[in-house]
């Protein structure tokens, strides 16, 4: 097993440093944050009932933190969609947010021209290609930005750019508030994460290192709730692309109606799973209660379970904590299977396939 403290042999591994985008994180947020102003929603846009956004893989982790994190602010609906159509209520009241880092994602741009049809108020967030030409073609609003600071070039690890720019859209429509205190407290807090869990950080003082040690050779199933959801399938998705390691997820309450079943068979669960928490202690209380029963459950059926308890003092702080937590954990695992994280040759493979 690799040493995760040996920085020579892991910047061996780490040929595109997938770190370096990890540890510039709040570097993304202030970029965004600077060119806000870039980013015009027309006075049209206001007042829509419903909010859309189409993304796929690591162009939809961004909106989907975005949707449970700031659920109790966000004055109308928001739905994700991960496919090549809209719902059937999308509408011309209906703000449809096309996210593609890329700009070529064939599901997202389907997704635009369904929209369009349907005479839905459409921006878009993109680095360029595709969607760039789809949105001035179509004289679309839209949040072009230039990714200075995510060296390893892959979507997963944008999340500042993809945040804070759907944060800066739904801002200007008048359907969130943020302050710039949020702001600066979200960039503090990635600071913090990324001073306490990064490569220099010792093993014995570092939480993602010594999980990420524990997990390593296990099937991770990621659990969480509430408001750390879109972390929670974050996590698993950076897993499978930077560590190219089978990871599922699940929620609090939904996995305690049928998971807990799944787990006497096969009889080999013991041996292949290993259940990481995200256990917060804001949390509602009957979640809170929850999480210690389904701990006991899977303790009692011979399954490991290991937990991540971040310390911050709000919602937001937990959730950007769990967020870099996340993505070294992930970039550990990686170096523990002698793997530089950046290169995704399967997906690369699936879309040469595809034309």
């Amino acid at each position: 097993m690799a040493d995760l403290d040996d920085l020579a042999a892991i910047k061996k591994l780490d040929l595109q440093n997938l770190s370096g985008s990890i540890l510039a994180l709040a570097d993304q947020v202030r970029q965004v944050v600077a060119g806000k102003d870039k980013i015009v929603v027309p006075r049209a846009y206001y007042g829509v009932s419903n909010i859309v956004v189409a993304g796929m893989g690591g162009s939809a982790l961004g909106p989907e933190i975005v949707r449970h994190l700031f659920a109790p602010k966000v004055k109308v609906p928001i739905t994700i969609v991960r496919d090549y159509s809209l719902p059937a209520f999308v509408d011309q009241n209906t703000l449809l947010i096309l996210s593609s880092y890329s700009g070529n994602t064939e599901e997202t741009l389907a997704a635009g021209e369904e929209g369009l049809k349907k005479g839905a108020k459409i921006v878009g967030i993109a680095t360029g290609g595709k969607l760039e030409q789809f949105l001035k073609t179509n004289s679309l609003p839209s949040y072009i930005f230039e990714p200075k600071f995510n060296p390893c070039g892959q979507p997963r690890m944008g999340l500042g750019y993809s945040i804070f720019g759907i944060l800066s859209i739904l801002t200007q429509a008048g359907l969130l508030d943020i302050s710039n205190s949020e702001i600066e407290m979200a960039i503090k807090e990635i600071e913090k994460a990324n001073n306490r869990f990064n490569l220099e950080v010792l093993r014995v003082k570092n939480p993602a290192k010594q999980l990420a040690e524990k997990i390593n050779g296990k099937i991770p199933i990621v659990v969480g709730a509430e408001f750390l959801a879109g972390n929670v399938h974050t996590i698993a998705n950076q897993i499978n692309e930077n560590a190219k390691t089978f990871s599922s997820w699940f929620l609090l309450p939904e996995l305690d109606h049928h998971l807990l079943e799944g787990l006497a068979n096969p009889k080999s669960n013991h041996k292949n799973l290993a259940f990481l928490f995200l256990d917060s202690n804001l949390y509602s209380l009957r979640i809170q209660k929850r999480v210690g029963v389904t701990k006991e459950v899977i303790g009692k059926n011979g399954v490991e379970f290991l937990e991540f308890k971040p310390g911050g003092h709000s919602e937001l702080e937990q959730s950007f904590e769990v967020m870099v937590f996340g993505s070294w954990l992930s970039f550990y695992l990686a170096i523990l299977a002698d793997l530089d994280p950046t290169p995704i040759p399967w997906v690369n493979f699936l879309k040469e396939k595809l034309g």
